[in-house]
């Protein structure tokens, strides 16, 4: 009959004087924000920039006719709404995001497809 024989492995930790430092320093407090106004709060969205969706849907709010993504990126641009981070295809995100929102928000949402490829706003 054979038996077993079992072996643990013991590991001792050394602390250091830092370590043993900063184990027993306490946290410190952060101090909370002040809350904010509603007048910062409005400077703020003026000064932030647009995504592209949001710049996409106030372009065909605007111009009020049918547009593909190709278009809508450049209609952006034009009017300085929204340009690409340098992206190769920003179109095909756009499209993509375009049809995410419809998908996900159905009735609620800000875009209509009106045929292969374009897309218009919901009024």
């Amino acid at each position: 009959m054979a038996t077993k024989k079992t072996t643990t492995k013991k590991t001792t930790t050394a602390k250091t004087a830092a370590g043993a430092k900063a184990a027993t320093k306490k946290a410190t407090p952060r101090k909370k924000a002040a809350p904010k106004t509603k007048a910062a709060n409005n400077a703020e969205t003026k000064d932030k920039k647009l995504s592209a969706i949001d710049a996409a849907a106030k372009v065909l709010t605007d111009t009020k006719q049918a547009m593909n993504a190709k278009e809508l990126v450049e209609a952006m641009a034009a009017k300085k709404l929204w340009t690409s981070p340098g992206g190769k295809t920003p179109h095909a995100t756009l499209y993509s995001a375009i049809l995410r929102e419809i998908n996900t928000k159905g009735k609620d949402s800000r875009f209509k497809k009106t045929e292969r490829g374009k897309f218009a706003a919901k009024s």
